[in-house]
């Protein structure tokens, strides 16, 4: 089973390379992979968040969550599973962009992506969250565009992301509301 797993990835990746890739889109598919590189983007947004007085609360949750996310990913997933880059394994695709030095399973561009995603999802009105939710989506899409992920990197680092963002929420607002009761006691 896990076998035939790769082989679809493997497959996949290919037929985006061979059919999607083109001269006038490269530059744009790259330019926003590079915006997730070490987070960039996601840690930009909660800090810009954070610092204006109306959203404060909502930097706050989309860092907390990226920190989650950084444990979760970085710290513990990643080196358990040690997956080689898509680049290294499958025979024809190739790289469009510098090499990547960490394991490739899961995507740490997708999960933060959609760690921000779902924390807006979940605290703003959708005219807000949904572009949020839409960058995501081409985050993910970018990894395999230019060749450092698997198709099953990025759909369990996106998932992986959704459910830290929905917990950093839901866990906040539990506390608050204990607080809440414990006042008016």
């Amino acid at each position: 089973m896990l076998d035939k797993i790769l082989e679809i990835d493997g497959q996949i990746l290919l037929w985006i390379q061979e059919n999607l890739r083109m001269a006038l889109l490269t530059p744009v598919v790259k330019a926003i992979t590079y915006s997730g590189n070490a987070g960039i983007i996601a840690i930009v947004t909660a800090i810009i968040l954070m610092i204006i007085p109306k959203t404060r609360k909502l930097g706050f949750l989309c860092g907390a969550a990226l920190i989650v996310d950084l444990l979760v990913i970085n710290l513990t997933i990643k080196p358990a599973v040690a997956r080689i880059r898509p680049y290294e394994a499958v025979e024809g695709l190739k790289l469009i962009i510098s090499r990547q030095h960490d394991p490739s399973f899961p995507s740490g561009h997708s999960a933060a992506a959609f760690t921000i995603a779902a924390v807006m999802l979940y605290e703003v009105p959708r005219r807000i969250s949904i572009p949020v939710l839409l960058f995501a989506f081409l985050m993910g899409f970018s990894r395999l565009y230019v060749g450092v992920h698997y198709p099953t990197d990025v759909l369990c680092g996106a998932m992986i992301g959704v459910i830290i963002g929905l917990t950093v929420c839901v866990v906040y607002h539990r506390c608050i509301a204990k607080n809440k009761a414990r006042l008016h006691r």
